[in-house]
């Protein structure tokens, strides 16, 4: 707030009101102050509103009641207290039943279902398991590595459900409370932002600056010729200070702020919600967007669409869905009924989309009643899984779920124990079809596993490996480890889903490309889908080649080493159709180490394709997780050359997103990133504009979210950044060519120690210039994205000339009117009424300029006599000046290519007709009253016409250069080309470098790093989601 009101434009704003005050210039000095006192509030009252909201979603956890396990004299008791009475090492009790957890804290015993979405967006039920018992003595976050989270409770999460296990109580011991916690985390970076370095602001206070220095001239100018004449001090020192009031726009800050709050309203008409509303001028700006796959270009849902199981080292025929018959009973039947973390909640199914179609595919239902007796497990709350009405006939009652193992990002798959009831216990895992491989034993993987998943990824499916293993009788499912449970597997298959796109997403992406505006996939799914994906949905085109990057870290050794290798179409005559692709063998199938092969196409072909597209500069790098790490650790000279064609990252992290982000703003890149808000939650902090499609109204995940779960939020919110930015561009240059045109017109009447009259003054600045810089900013955004973006800094080229030459336009039309004036037959210095011997009045109202007793500028005179203001010289000057301020509003008010055409703003023009139409009876209405008022004096109908003359060659001037010279962008580009003038920025220059260099990039090559690895660990990401991904070293 304090940094709101001590802005340098509300600094000066004060110091130019109380030099009115000082003046008797009460109106306009009031109307300032209600104005500036306005868009404080409302900029205030935006922050408020988010401070309040933040401070309910911390209030909604900090004032609860809990069950704490506390020491008293010696023994162990149970006590209601407070939340914010807890400390770390408290002992929790979660009782059964909806619970908000006030602090981070460790699951010991039990297991919860936990709904993470304040966190994360994604209102997924999350199931959290108790740590794991073990006999070492490491820290419990190393022994749990990367999965560790799954047994954390965060803070401002709520607890859906818990379950027992045969202590009967389910507990947690408090790690972390207040700001150090997950949500505390969160609260802390809205609440401190990392802060924008846009160039608009920083250019905004040189152009302040620029405008202190034109008029510290006019302080001169007028300090000499008062003096000269025998002004008093006092009055010399008040005239030239309010030369800088006129010189600077104080109405300016009103203003702009005026504009971004419309920009804001439609948005939030559009479905999109701001809270960050500095960033809709860098949405203006955005050459690259990142997308998350699953749930944003993709649809959120999956559709099962095949199962290819797998029995005696062979893969059998394939099963399709939606199929005649029902899948038969066996192993994969109970992978596929077990092997997940689904829930009942409010009478539904919940849980990850994946596993609900996977799960609704075998017709069984989920019986989660508490209690099952389970034999060889006591009591234990155990979730079980039963035969459903529509379900095939199975030779057992049901199938209990004893303890679960959950998903996790990092180690790319999840597994159960689960038992038959009166049968024996089994594990069952599920993960990423190269990961579970990896688990099984090599006997029980088919030799064509690779060949065989390449064949769908290609396709574009989601693919899923399904593995299990029986456990030996009598031992505790509780007692095992993870490492114990997902070793020695049996391979049961691959679970086929296909996932569409959403019909939205061709055209989006098809949109940017056209308006250049680069798209990047950043997932973490399978490399081949990833690609696939890409190029169904036209991030990559039929034409482009793409080229797999993979780095790996030499084993025994410190070094690491990159290959390149380009990633062949595949053959049409290969998928003709999967149902009978399934009898044949991929032509020439490989041994090769990434499930990722080069076809064998006859090599003069395919070298010169190869050689066509990459000369041709139509080549996309695709990486994974790892190999981006890698990169990123040993071949840091080589990642900005990667990232500048790079197009797919697969397998990526949390942390890798936030990292990748920043990688790509180092380049100069201005940065979307559009997600679901989940996993993308750092990544959607760190970019220049994070969109997170949420359904929630505002999300605290990011700047702006989409009610509308699609990406066709991304160009509209490129669109209004676009009309915004331009709107701040031509408010900037009215503003300043509003006070250039003022303090032109004051230091041509100070020659003669003449001014404009207070009216004169109130009716420029309140009914023209406030009433214009409300109303411009009401221009939309045109609906079509052009291929160039508008310039990002005031001080360009283009914009200063078209502000100099609209000033010496206005400069020649004052000084010209000025000097005419006087050379009229009918002008006289003394008598201001010898133009017009017909008023009756003019005696009473004559006047002398020898007896001009210039009191002050604005000495608050308001009375029907000549208070020494009135002569020809300042009616002529006054009337030019003040329709010269309509003129610039037209012209500068641009509709096309960023903005709807200026009739499209009927609020505007109305205003403007309006303002002329006055304009312009001031101009040719002959009142005493009003021309006494307003310290006019009356002139010839034919000088008039000649001022109308003047005005209409000044409009004719100025839209001519504008439309002609400085909306020309091929002349522009012109003289770049002639001056041989490049772009600064990282990414344009190494893009110049590259197409110098034919040995870029190396194809079929293998580099070797020869330095020590550069630490990134602590890097890897800004803001990154403790929820997922936290950058403490030790709990």
């Amino acid at each position: 707030m304090e940094c709101q009101v001590l802005n340098p434009f509300y600094v000066f704003q004060l110091f130019s009101v109380c030099l009115w005050f000082a003046e008797d210039y009460m109106e306009y000095a009031t109307a300032i102050i209600i104005m500036s006192l306005l868009s404080i509030f409302l900029t205030v009252y935006d922050l408020r509103q988010q401070s309040v909201k933040l401070h309910r979603l911390v209030e909604s956890h900090n004032n609860i009641m809990v069950t704490v396990c506390r020491n008293k004299e010696g023994d162990s008791c149970f006590q209601e207290l407070e939340s914010h009475h807890l400390v770390p090492g408290d002992m929790l009790v979660l009782k059964e039943g909806k619970t908000l957890l006030p602090c981070d804290a460790i699951l010991i015993s039990g297991q919860c279902i936990v709904n993470e979405s304040m966190l994360t967006g994604e209102s997924i039920p999350v199931t959290k398991t108790h740590l794991p018992q073990a006999d070492n003595f490491k820290p419990w976050r190393m022994h749990c590595a990367e999965d560790y989270k799954k047994h954390v409770l965060f803070c401002g999460t709520e607890v859906i459900q818990t379950k027992a296990d045969d202590t009967g109580v389910v507990k947690a011991v408090v790690l972390r409370t207040g700001f150090n916690t997950a949500k505390g985390d969160l609260m802390r970076s809205i609440l401190y932002p990392k802060p924008m370095n846009f160039k608009l602001y920083r250019d905004a206070l040189r152009f302040l600056m620029c405008l202190i220095a034109f008029a510290a001239i006019g302080m001169i100018y007028t300090v000499c010729v008062f003096a000269l004449n025998g002004e008093e001090a006092g009055e010399v020192v008040k005239k030239s200070l309010d030369v800088i009031t006129i010189a600077v726009p104080p109405a300016l800050p009103a203003a702009l702020t005026t504009g971004i709050i419309y920009t804001q309203r439609r948005l939030k008409k559009k479905g999109i919600f701001c809270i960050s509303p500095q960033r809709i001028n860098m949405c203006g700006q955005l050459n690259l967007i990142c997308f998350d796959k699953t749930g944003t270009l993709t649809e959120d849902g999956l559709d099962l669409w095949g199962l290819l199981p797998c029995e005696r080292n062979c893969f059998q025929d394939i099963h399709s869905f939606p199929a005649d018959h029902s899948l038969p009973w066996g192993p994969v039947f109970r992978a596929m009924a077990v092997c997940h973390s689904l829930i009942v909640w409010e009478g539904k199914i919940q849980g990850d989309p994946l596993d609900v179609k996977m799960f609704e595919a075998t017709n069984w239902v989920i019986d989660d009643s508490s209690g099952h007796q389970i034999e060889g497990q006591g009591s234990t709350h155990a979730t079980v899984v039963r035969p459903g009405p529509k379900a095939s006939s199975a030779p057992v009652e049901g199938v209990a779920i004893l303890h679960q193992f959950p998903f996790s990002s990092a180690l790319q798959r999840m597994s159960v124990i689960a038992q038959e009831i009166g049968g024996e216990q089994q594990v069952f895992t599920k993960g990423a079809p190269e990961m579970v491989a990896m688990l099984c034993r090599a006997e029980t993987v088919p030799l064509n596993f690779e060949s065989k998943l390449l064949l769908y990824t290609a396709q574009g499916f989601r693919v899923i490996g399904l593995a299990c293993k029986s456990l030996q009788a009598g031992k505790q499912s509780t007692d095992l480890t993870r490492e114990e449970v997902e070793s020695d597997l049996t391979f049961l298959g691959l679970l086929i889903m296909e996932n569409r796109l959403k019909r939205e997403t061709k055209p989006v992406l098809e949109e940017l490309s056209a308006a250049r505006i680069r798209s990047v996939m950043v997932t973490g799914d399978n490399i081949q889908t990833a690609v696939t994906v890409a190029k169904n949905a036209g991030m990559i085109s039929p034409t482009n080649r793409v080229i797999l990057v993979e780095a790996n870290k030499i084993p025994g050794s410190f070094s690491a080493s990159i290959t390149w290798k380009p990633l062949e179409k595949n053959k049409p005559e290969d998928y003709r159709g999967l149902a009978k692709a399934m009898g044949l063998e991929p032509r020439s199938p490989r041994v090769f180490t990434s499930a990722l092969p080069v076809e064998d196409d006859s090599p003069p072909t395919t070298e010169r394709r190869i050689g066509l597209a990459l000369a041709s500069g139509q080549y996309h790098f695709a990486m994974s997780g790892k190999s981006y790490q890698i990169v990123a650790q040993h071949f840091r000279h080589l990642l900005p050359k990667l990232l500048l064609n790079g197009t797919v990252f697969a397998r990526m992290s949390p942390g890798q997103k936030s990292s990748l982000v920043e990688e790509f703003q180092k380049l100069d890149y201005f940065v979307g990133m559009c997600g679901d808000g989940a996993n993308d939650c750092g990544a959607l902090k760190v970019a220049h504009a994070g969109i997170s499609l949420s359904e929630q109204e505002a999300s605290v995940a990011s700047p702006f979210t989409s009610r509308t779960p699609s990406i066709a939020c991304v160009p509209e919110l490129i669109r209004e950044g676009r009309a915004a930015l331009v709107t701040s561009f031509c408010m900037f240059k009215y503003m300043a060519l509003y006070s250039t045109i003022q303090y032109l017109g004051v230091l041509l009447l100070y020659w003669q120690l003449n001014a404009f009259g207070n009216y004169q003054f109130l009716f420029q600045d309140l009914a023209i210039t406030t009433v214009i810089g409300v109303t411009m900013s009401f221009t939309g955004a045109y609906p079509k994205l052009v291929p160039y973006r508008p310039p990002s800094q005031l001080i360009s080229p283009p914009l200063l000339l078209s502000v100099v030459l609209n000033i010496l336009f206005s400069l020649s039309m004052q000084v010209f009117g000025f000097v005419v004036v006087q050379e009229q037959p009918w002008y006289s210095k003394t008598d201001i009424h010898s133009a017009c011997l017909s008023v009756n009045n003019h005696v009473e109202n004559s006047s002398s300029i020898s007896s001009l007793g210039l009191r002050g500028m604005r000495d608050g005179a308001h009375g029907q006599t000549d208070n020494g203001y009135k002569s020809y010289e300042n009616t002529t000057v006054w009337l030019l000046s003040t329709i010269n301020c309509l003129i610039v509003a037209l012209v500068f008010s641009k509709g096309r290519p960023f903005r709807q055409p200026i009739y499209t703003n009927y609020v505007f023009i109305l205003v403007l007709i309006g303002q002329l139409g006055v304009c312009l009876f001031l101009v040719f209405a002959d009142i005493d009253d009003l021309y006494s008022k307003m310290d006019l004096v009356c002139t010839p109908t034919t000088w008039r016409i000649s001022m109308v003359i003047m005005l209409a060659v000044t409009l004719a001037a100025s839209f001519l250069v504008e439309e002609a010279v400085i909306e020309n962008r091929p002349l522009w580009l012109l003289l770049k080309k002639t001056f041989r003038y490049h772009s600064k920025s990282h990414y344009k220059r190494l893009q110049r470098v590259l197409e110098q260099d034919s040995a870029w990039p190396p194809l079929n090559e293998t580099f070797f790093s020869d330095s020590v690895a550069i630490s990134v660990e602590g890097s890897m990401g800004g803001h990154s989601n403790p929820t997922f991904d936290s950058n403490e070293d030790t709990l």
